[in-house]
């Protein structure tokens, strides 16, 4: 029952699954080839994170990582209202990650430290921007089944659209719940598996 419902969740959504992956590459890409156009931009944006790292606002524990990282999950769910914010908020985090290994002095180094935890955060985005976009899908599917109906009371109206929507609705959170699990995955790896990772394929290569 669960995993028919995590497949439709999949299978019916990925209109919105394909649009965030897309997003995301693109960002990605964008960020490293429009590094110096992007200094002004984010450089404050680094040396804040580095200053906040150095000096123990930001510590690199599962607890730290895991509780900002969900926090941009949930940006992206809940900017579903609004539509374009989910993608906004994505297309962000892509940007910045591409510029991050643009100024990086070892570029080979810094991938490395970013595709071990990558792997589940960058899906964990994927998924909750998605959840945002399918969010969006079901609050224009019950507004405009509110529109239409003029049968019965104002509750009846509404709980019949919302009864007709509602699926899109669940839909959004399986995808939502999805990639606040991978975020967690994503923590764990970056506090515990990355560096060494890095590290033996450093020692691989060298």
């Amino acid at each position: 029952m669960i995993f028919n419902e995590i497949k439709l969740a999949f299978s019916e959504n990925k209109l919105a699954i394909c649009l965030s992956i897309a997003i995301l590459l693109i960002s990605l890409i964008l960020g490293y080839i429009l590094e110096p156009y992007l200094v002004s931009y984010l450089n404050p944006v680094v040396d804040d994170l580095t200053q906040k790292v150095q000096t123990g606002v930001i510590r690199l524990t599962f607890a730290d990582i895991f509780f900002n990282n969900i926090r941009i999950v949930f940006q992206m769910f809940i900017y579903g209202i609004a539509f374009c914010f989910s993608v906004i908020v994505l297309a962000f985090n892509g940007f910045f990650v591409g510029y991050y290994v643009a100024i990086s002095d070892n570029a080979l180094y810094t991938i490395l430290l970013i595709v071990p935890h990558g792997i589940f955060e960058f899906s964990s985005c994927i998924l909750a921007c998605a959840s945002g976009l399918v969010l969006f899908n079901f609050i224009y599917k019950f507004l405009k089944a509110t529109w239409r109906n003029d049968k019965g009371s104002f509750k009846e109206i509404l709980l019949d659209s919302f009864n007709a929507s509602s699926k899109k609705l669940k839909q959004a959170i399986i995808l939502l719940i999805i990639a606040s699990v991978l975020m967690a995955i994503a923590g764990v790896f970056e506090v515990y598996f990355t560096i060494p990772i890095a590290k033996f394929i450093l020692s691989v290569l060298s």
